[in-house]
C-alpha cells in the first residue's frame, strides 16, 4: 500500500507534500450488538494538487469517509489533519473557514441546487462567503467558463432550464467561487450518461491545474477512477484494503476485492489509460 511515509505521500512514484492526512479514523453508528463500523481505522495521506479516488461498492464506507473529511460527520476516533492541524473538533468560525477551503460536489445536482435561485444568485451567495471582493459578474463568468459554460448565457437561468450535465458544471463553478483548496466530488458523475461523465472528469482534471486544486473523487466505478486519478484508494466493509498509483492498482492489484471490481470492467481500464 502506498501510504504516507514520514511526512510525505507517494504520488505516482514521486514524493509529494501532504495536504490532508487521515489518521486511524473510525466512525461507528449505533451501540452494542447493533453497532456498525462504517469506517474502520482508516489511514491515508493526500498530497497537494493530487487527484485521489476512493472507490468501492455501496456500503464500502467511501461516502461516510467523504462526509468525515467534509466535517458533515464527526469521527468516533482518529484525527483528520489539514496542513498538520487536526480539524476533527473545530467549531463555529473555524469550521466555516474550513468549509471554504474544503468544498463538495454531490451526486444529485438538482437537489443541491435551490430551485428558487438562478445561477447568478447561487454563485453570488457562494462568492459572499469568501468576501465581497470576489463577488462580481466577471468572477461568475470566469468560474463558469472554467467549467466549459458561457456565463452570459447561463447566469440568468433557473435549474429546470439546465440539463443534468449543465447543473453539475454549475455546482462545480459554485465551489470554485469559494477558491477552495480541496474539492470533494462524491459520486458527482453517477447520474450522468457516459459522454457527460467523461466531460465532468475532464473538467475536474483541468481545474486541478488551473486552480492548484487537490481533488478527492468518490465513486463506485473503478473505470472512472483509472481515467482521472493519480492514486486510487480501495475501500471494502469500512476498511482501506488497497492503495497506490493508478497504474499499479489497475494492472497489478494486490487485494482480491480490487480484482473483483476490475472484473466488472475487463477492458475499460486499459482503454482509459491509452
Amino acid at each position: 500500500m502506498s501510504e504516507a511515509t514520514g511526512d510525505q505521500a507517494v504520488h505516482g512514484g514521486d514524493k509529494v507534500d501532504p495536504l490532508l492526512e487521515i489518521r486511524n479514523v473510525s466512525r461507528v453508528f449505533g451501540r452494542g450488538e447493533n453497532a456498525l463500523r462504517a469506517v474502520d481505522d482508516v489511514s491515508c495521506t493526500i498530497g497537494r494538487r493530487e487527484i485521489v479516488t476512493i472507490v468501492g461498492e455501496s456500503g464500502s464506507g467511501k461516502t461516510t469517509l467523504a462526509r468525515l473529511i467534509l466535517r458533515l460527520l464527526d469521527p468516533t476516533s482518529g484525527s483528520i489533519m489539514l496542513d498538520g492541524r487536526d480539524i476533527a473538533g473545530i467549531k463555529g468560525k473555524q469550521l466555516r473557514e474550513y468549509w471554504r477551503d474544503v468544498q463538495a460536489v454531490f451526486q444529485d445536482p438538482f437537489s443541491s441546487f435551490n430551485q428558487f435561485f438562478t445561477v447568478r444568485r447561487l454563485l453570488h451567495r457562494s462568492a459572499m462567503l469568501r468576501g465581497s471582493e470576489h463577488d462580481s459578474e466577471a468572477a461568475m463568468k470566469q468560474a463558469l467558463e472554467h467549467v466549459g459554460m458561457d456565463g452570459a448565457d447561463v447566469l440568468g437561468k433557473w435549474p429546470h432550464q439546465l440539463s443534468g450535465g449543465q447543473r453539475q458544471r454549475v455546482m462545480v463553478a459554485r465551489a470554485l467561487m469559494l477558491q477552495p483548496r480541496i474539492l470533494v466530488a462524491d459520486e458527482a458523475t453517477s447520474m450522468l450518461d457516459a459522454s457527460l461523465r467523461v466531460n465532468i472528469l475532464n473538467v475536474l482534471s483541468d481545474l486541478r491545474d488551473e486552480y492548484d486544486l487537490t481533488i478527492l473523487f468518490i465513486t463506485h466505478d473503478i473505470g472512472q477512477a483509472c481515467y482521472v486519478s493519480d492514486r486510487i484508494f480501495v475501500m471494502s466493509d469500512g476498511k482501506l484494503v488497497e492503495s497506490g498509483p493508478t497504474e499499479e492498482v489497475i494492472f497489478a492489484p494486490k487485494h482480491e476485492y480490487t480484482r473483483h471490481l476490475l472484473a466488472d470492467v475487463p477492458r475499460l481500464h486499459e482503454s482509459m489509460l491509452d
